[in-house]
């Protein structure tokens, strides 16, 4: 079976890969050099494509906002399947995070320790994630699972997700879903996100 490739999810130029939540054309965030800015009340932006288990790349910079303080400063988020939340957000120094701090699932796990940057230098996150798993007729027979590499060091470490995080899609869990990046009202930039879709599994003979 040959490698996995790698799909870029922007192409450099506009969010054409991109929508709205409800699917309409994706709003006017500022795109200079391949950089994507958010843009207040431009809206959250969901990939056209969609995955099952795949491992996902995004690099992100969070703005130098120093007269605010926690959920006011530097937040955007990072939705896999477009419902489990991993927080972007200015905690740098941030002695333990917590729920809510960058690279947490957001409000459910936190992150094993901090290895946060300093506002407004490049950040990436590396994230493996194993779909959940449907019976022939639709019911759920095994909960998703997500592993988040924050700066190259792994943060959370094969999670089991047995609710959805933040402000999901839907409450509903899917099979593939999109990847969803959200305006939160803070000017976060992002670039290079890409996905690798992953087989379900590997051959079944020596």
């Amino acid at each position: 079976m040959a490698a996995p490739e790698r799909i870029d999810l922007f192409n450099g130029k506009d969010l054409s890969n991109w929508t709205k939540r409800d699917g309409s054309p994706a709003g006017n965030w500022i795109v200079e050099d391949g950089v994507y800015t958010v843009v207040d009340r431009e809206g959250d932006i969901v990939s056209k494509e969609t995955f099952g288990d795949a491992m996902i790349h995004v690099e992100f910079r969070v703005p130098d906002m120093p007269d605010k303080e926690g959920q006011d400063k530097g937040n955007s988020g990072v939705f896999v399947h477009g419902r489990y939340e991993v927080q972007v957000l200015d905690s740098y120094e941030r002695d333990v995070p917590g729920y809510g701090d960058c690279s947490s699932l957001y409000d459910r796990h936190a992150a094993l320790f901090n290895n946060c940057k300093k506002a407004m230098e490049w950040q990436t996150y590396d994230i493996i994630f194993r779909a959940p798993r449907f019976d022939a007729d639709g019911k759920l027979t095994e909960f998703p699972r997500i592993t988040v590499m924050h700066n190259g060091l792994p943060v959370h470490n094969n999670l089991v997700m047995e609710r959805m995080t933040g402000a999901p899609l839907t409450e509903e869990m899917v099979a593939e879903g999109p990847l969803l990046l959200q305006d939160h009202g803070n000017a976060v930039s992002f670039r290079n996100v890409w996905i690798c879709k992953l087989p379900p599994k590997g051959a079944d003979k020596y």
